[in-house]
C-alpha cells in the first residue's frame, strides 16, 4: 500500500502540472490518499501484531508455568493488570499516533483476556468446555473491538468464531446439535466490521460462511444446501458485475464480491460433484454438475476476468480441479499409472496453454492490464 501511495501522490503531481486538475482537487486527493494509507496495514503494522501476539504468549505461559507459586489474589491481579494495561496503553498510543504500536497492544490485551479465562477457570475449578471459553473470549474481544473501533480486534473477533466452528463442527463424538449460532455470531460481527472499518473481517467472515456450509452440506443434506449455494453465488456474481458500484457501496469489499461468488459456485459444485460421482456407474447428473461447472468459469472470465487477476487465478485452479475431478471419475479405471502421468502432464499442458492465451488477452495496452 505504502509503494502505491507513493506512486498516486506522483501522479496527482503530474496531473497537477499538466493542467489536468486544479490544486484544490490535487489537495483533496492527497489526503484521500493519506487517509486511505493510513487504515491500511503495512508490513511494520504486520510484524507489530506478531510481535505483540508472541509477547501475550510469553506472558501468559511464564504466568501459567510459576501459577502456584503466585497467591490467588496476585495471580488474577496480574492478568487483569495485562488486560486493563494493553487496552488503556494501546488507546493512548493511537491518540499520540502510534497507530500500529496501539492496536498491536489491544490485541495482547485480547490474548491475555482469552487465557485469563482458561486460568482462572482452572484456579476456581469452574465448569464449562472449550467451545464455551471460546464464546466468552469472542464476545469479550468483539465488545472491544466495538467500544475501540478497532479493525484488528474485530478480525481477531472473526477469528476466535471460526475457531469455535471448527471446534463444534468436527466435534462428532459429544456434538448433539449442529453449530447453527455460527450464522448468528456471523451476522453479528459482519455488522460490526462496517463500524470498526474492517474490510479483512468482512472478506474473512465470507470465507467462514462457505465452511460453515460445506459442513452443514457433509453432516446434513448434500443437495439441498450445495444448489442454493450455487444459485446464490450466480445472483452475487452478476449483481457484482452488472451494478458494481452499488453493490459495493453497500458490501464494501473492494469491488471483491465476484472473486468470493466464484469462490461459492465452485465450491457448491465441488459438492454436488462429490455427492453425484461414483465410479462404478457414471451418472448424468455429475455430467450435467460439470458441464455448468466448465461454463461457470468461462463466464467468470468473460465477464470478469479482466477486472480482477485473483478472480482469473481462481478460475484457472477451478479449472484444473475441474479437470482432474472428471478424470478420477471417468478415465481413472480405464488407465494405468503411466496412462495416469500422460493424461496429466496433456491436461496441465493444455491448462498452460490456455492461461497464456487468456493472460494476452486480459492485457490491454490502452488500460494497462487488470487489476488485483
Amino acid at each position: 500500500m505504502a509503494g502505491y501511495s507513493a506512486r498516486v501522490r506522483a501522479d496527482i503531481g503530474r496531473w497537477q502540472q499538466a493542467g489536468l486538475i486544479d490544486a484544490s482537487t490535487a489537495d483533496l486527493l492527497r489526503r484521500d490518499v493519506e487517509v486511505n494509507a493510513r487504515q491500511s496495514l503495512s508490513f511494520g503494522s504486520i510484524l507489530a501484531m506478531m510481535a505483540a501476539l508472541l509477547f501475550g504468549a510469553a506472558i501468559l505461559i511464564f504466568v501459567a508455568a510459576n501459577w502456584e507459586a503466585i497467591p490467588r489474589l496476585a495471580r488474577v491481579a496480574a492478568l487483569f493488570a495485562v488486560i486493563l494495561g494493553g487496552y488503556a496503553g494501546g488507546a493512548v498510543l493511537k491518540t499520540r499516533d502510534h497507530a500500529a504500536i496501539g492496536e498491536a497492544l489491544w490485541i495482547v490485551a485480547a490474548a491475555a483476556f482469552g487465557g485469563s479465562i482458561a486460568l482462572i477457570g482452572q484456579m476456581y475449578h469452574l465448569s464449562g468446555d472449550e467451545a464455551s471459553a471460546l464464546v466468552t473470549w469472542g464476545v469479550g474481544t468483539a465488545l472491544a473491538a466495538a467500544a475501540l473501533r478497532s479493525n484488528p480486534l474485530t478480525v481477531a473477533a472473526v477469528g476466535i468464531a471460526d475457531a469455535w466452528l471448527f471446534l463444534k463442527g468436527f466435534d462428532y463424538y459429544s456434538r448433539s446439535d449442529f453449530p447453527h449460532a455460527f450464522l448468528v455470531m456471523a451476522i453479528v460481527l459482519f455488522v460490526l466490521s462496517f463500524w470498526t472499518r474492517s474490510q479483512p473481517a468482512r472478506h474473512l467472515i465470507i470465507l467462514s460462511l462457505l465452511f460453515y456450509l460445506v459442513l452443514l452440506a457433509t453432516d446434513q443434506a448434500t443437495l439441498p444446501v450445495a444448489i442454493p449455494l450455487v444459485v446464490a453465488s450466480v445472483v452475487l456474481f452478476s449483481a457484482g458485475v452488472l451494478v458494481p458500484e452499488r453493490v459495493d457501496r453497500i458490501v464494501q469489499l473492494g469491488g471483491r464480491l465476484p472473486l468470493h461468488a466464484l469462490l461459492g459456485f465452485l465450491t457448491g459444485l465441488a459438492v454436488i460433484q462429490f455427492e453425484l460421482a461414483d465410479e462404478r456407474t457414471y451418472n448424468s447428473g455429475f455430467t450435467l454438475a460439470s458441464v455448468v461447472a466448465l461454463a461457470g468459469i468461462v463466464a467468470a472470465i468473460v465477464f470478469a476476468g479482466r477486472e480482477s487477476r485473483g478472480l482469473r487465478w481462481l478460475a484457472y485452479l477451478g479449472f484444473a480441479f475441474e479437470l482432474a475431478t472428471i478424470y478420477v471419475v471417468t478415465l481413472q479405471s480405464m488407465l494405468d499409472t503411466a496412462g495416469f502421468l500422460l493424461a496429466a502432464a496433456v491436461l496441465l499442458g493444455i491448462l498452460a496453454i490456455v492461461i497464456i492465451r487468456v493472460e494476452k488477452r486480459m492485457k490491454d495496452p490502452a488500460t494497462g492490464g487488470a487489476t488485483a
